[in-house]
């Protein structure tokens, strides 16, 4: 692995570790980018849901369209509080992935609901912002926020 002197790096070994370090680094900033535009997100409908908002995304005119009963709000807010401390918080990965798992669920269904019921890329794209928030902050969450395998 290293040259004939021993200590130092094969050839072009410097250039390979500079390019791992960046690509590192570069992982930890979008994770951590998609990570804190998630959490805002999902806090925000959130709080929306559980004021029982009248209008808005996820609020009570938007869950009767779709179809669903309001104390629906209740449930989601809550789960969107505790997912969103559960990825913030170090440790607890089994919770961390269960709470990703949660939103995808979520959000997911909100994405199929709008569909279902005929709405425009307008309603639907929330939703689909914080689906693919979740599954990129999910992929490229560091090392000490998975589960050992």
């Amino acid at each position: 692995m290293g040259s004939k002197h021993g200590s130092q790096p094969a050839r072009g070994g410097r250039r390979q570790i500079a390019v791992t370090t960046v690509m590192t680094k570069t992982r930890k900033i979008i994770y951590w980018i998609a990570t804190v535009w998630l959490a805002l997100g999902m806090v925000a409908t959130a709080s929306g849901q559980l004021i029982r908002m009248k209008e808005g995304q996820g609020a009570v005119d938007s869950l009767e369209h779709l179809g669903y009963p309001v104390y629906l709000l209740t449930i989601l807010g809550v789960w969107k509080i505790l997912g969103t401390v559960a990825v913030l918080v170090p440790g607890f990965p089994r919770l961390k992935e269960w709470a990703y798992a949660g939103f995808f669920f979520a959000m997911s269904g909100a994405v199929y609901s709008h569909l279902a019921v005929g709405d425009g890329l307008t309603a639907i794209l929330p939703a689909l912002l914080l689906t693919v928030l979740t599954l990129v902050s999910w992929y490229l969450r560091p090392e000490g926020r998975r589960l050992v395998s």
